[in-house]
């Protein structure tokens, strides 16, 4: 709903503010005082166009700026999804210069007009002379009868979704299979010999990394053998008496002789043989390991080569070569696939024929339970609009299958009225009477309130044409529909005008400068004035202040 309206330099007013109510919010005032302005205001506020005598004369630029409460999830999720951030409410600004050139904000996010536009379509309605009605849409005729028919197609829905998805999924496994003349045989060639190229490079997973230490260790032979050698020489200088073994050795001799006379050092002579013995070991190793250092010069560069294969069966096929095997498994799945493709192409046209028969029986279903609900939709609508005056009025609810189908089916919907005798039944776009459009409107959301997620209507020339016990059945049906929508409703009629939970009075006042029009939220003796004012016209009497309080408090008891 829209909690609050603020208007700067637009045509006759200056600056205004409206807080608006929930329920029926009723706009009066006399004819030129700019009733159609605040309605233009909202107008540019929800993205429609507007020409430069939209700014206020004498000034550089005209704002509007309006508070909207979103309280359906649903409605909020919508909002999310086109990247505008909301918990519960929604900012919204618009600008128009004198250059034509026009700002727009969503909670201080700028977004285009069209932007705007889509997502104000899901928030407020604007019926009467104005075009910013989704009713108008015939995209979205079939979006409010499904809503109307509730549970009854979800399941449906779900179903065809499915068979969708696997007509879709049929087809292009087809269309791989098949191809354009010439393509298949091209795609057997690639995949042969991409079979070729890494079957017979005989991958093993994991023989890279193995492959790899192997080559760094080679490609540091030199090093290691240096290293090794210098170590022996050290530990087991051979010919010298300078190594760590001679030295040992001779300790050995020191200490037994030491320990034959004094038996304590006996354990020293022990440790030492065991060093000995240890140090024997790991010259043994180390021997072993320089041996083994004497590879075949050409070792290195076949593991080089080995190794460059499968890097380039990787920049290929994959990350790793468990990726290359991954990729040679599936092609040779395909390859096999397209071998044996005439029963497969056959065997899958006559699975798809079948998915499609399935879905267009599901599409069947569907229409049934929406002309089912259409009849009912009918009825309500034709009475409504006769308890709004138009008596001969015809309403139905037009069926035409679709060669394409989604997941809503293959229906093409479209509501089609008759206000008139003798006249034929056409969309209801083509009506061209604002005050039949506003009460086709009015009958069409009394009807669907419960159904329909939009939650500010608002009305304009509703009264056009209409007096008496009619003007009471409009005013009914608002008070209605006011009962789960936010309602704002320009109006003539007192009796409309009575039942407000919320009146507003727009007047114009003028000096010898300028003419500005002001609106303001009235009172309770105040709105009774106003009904008197609407009653009995420029002169109120005793009787007609009796007449507009009985009118008021009647209205406050709907």
């Amino acid at each position: 709903m829209i909690k609050n309206l603020h208007v700067k330099n637009v045509a006759l007013i200056d600056e205004a503010e409206v807080e608006f109510g929930e329920g029926l919010n009723i706009l009066t005032g006399e004819t030129g005082a700019g009733k159609s302005i605040l309605i233009d205001s909202i107008s540019f506020l929800l993205g429609e166009r507007t020409g430069k005598d939209f700014i206020r004369r004498g000034t550089d630029t005209a704002e509007v700026e309006g508070l909207i409460l979103v309280e359906d999830l649903e409605m909020r999720q919508i909002i999310k999804d086109m990247g505008i951030e909301i918990e519960d409410e929604l900012l919204l600004s618009r600008t128009l210069s004198h250059t034509g050139r026009s700002a727009c904000r969503i909670n201080g996010r700028n977004v285009t007009v069209g932007m705007l536009k889509e997502i104000c379509s899901n928030l407020v309605d604007l019926h009467g002379q104005h075009q910013h009605q989704s009713l108008l849409n015939a995209n979205k005729h079939i979006i409010l009868l499904d809503r109307f028919c509730n549970e009854s197609l979800e399941n449906f829905k779900i179903e065809l979704a499915d068979l969708i998805d696997a007509y879709r999924n049929i087809t292009k496994e087809l269309k791989n299979m098949q191809g354009a003349p010439g393509q298949r045989e091209a795609q057997l060639e690639i995949w042969q010999f991409q079979i070729n190229e890494i079957s017979q490079a005989q991958l093993k997973p994991g023989e890279e990394e193995e492959l790899t230490k192997r080559r760094d260790r080679l490609s540091s032979v030199d090093r290691l053998a240096k290293n090794a050698g210098e170590a022996l020489q050290l530990l087991y200088g051979g010919v010298t008496d300078n190594s760590v073994t001679d030295h040992i050795g001779r300790s050995i001799t020191l200490v037994t002789e030491l320990a034959k006379i004094d038996e304590s050092k006996y354990p020293l002579v022990e440790r030492l043989t065991e060093m000995s013995i240890m140090l024997a070991d790991v010259v043994e190793d180390l021997s072993d390991y320089s041996r083994t250092l004497d590879a075949d010069p050409h070792t290195l560069e076949r593991l080089e080569s080995r190794l460059d294969v499968i890097y380039r069966l990787k920049k290929k096929y994959g990350l790793s070569v468990e990726d290359v095997l991954a990729h040679l498994a599936k092609v040779e799945e395909q390859f096999a696939k397209s071998n044996d493709s005439e029963a497969e192409i056959a065997r899958l046209t006559t699975k798809r024929r079948e998915v499609m028969q399935a879905i267009a029986s599901k599409c069947n279903e569907m229409t049934a339970v929406r002309r089912k609900y259409a009849e009912m939709i009918e009825g309500r609508i034709v009475e409504a609009l006769r308890d709004l005056g138009m008596k001969n009025v015809q309403f139905a609810i037009s069926f035409e299958k679709q060669a394409a189908f989604t997941n809503n089916g293959n229906d093409k919907v479209e509501f089609m009225i008759s206000p008139n005798l003798g006249e034929k039944l056409k969309p209801l776009a083509q009506i061209a009477s604002g005050g039949e459009m506003s009460r086709v409107m009015l009958a069409l959301k009394t009807v669907m309130a419960d159904v329909d997620k939009i939650s500010t209507l608002i009305f304009d020339e509703i009264d056009a044409g209409v007096s008496g016990r009619t003007a009471q059945m409009v005013a009914e049906k608002l008070v209605q529909i006011g009962r789960g929508h936010q309602i704002l409703c320009i109006t003539h009629l007192p009796q409309i005008a009575a039942m407000a939970n919320s009146h507003f009075l727009i007047s114009k006042s003028s000096t010898d400068e300028e003419t500005i029009t002001s609106v303001q939220e009235l009172s309770q003796e105040g709105a009774v004035l106003e009904l008197a004012r609407l009653i009995g016209g420029a002169e109120i009497t005793e009787a007609t202040m009796q007449a507009a309080g009985e009118m008021k408090a009647m209205g406050s008891l709907q």
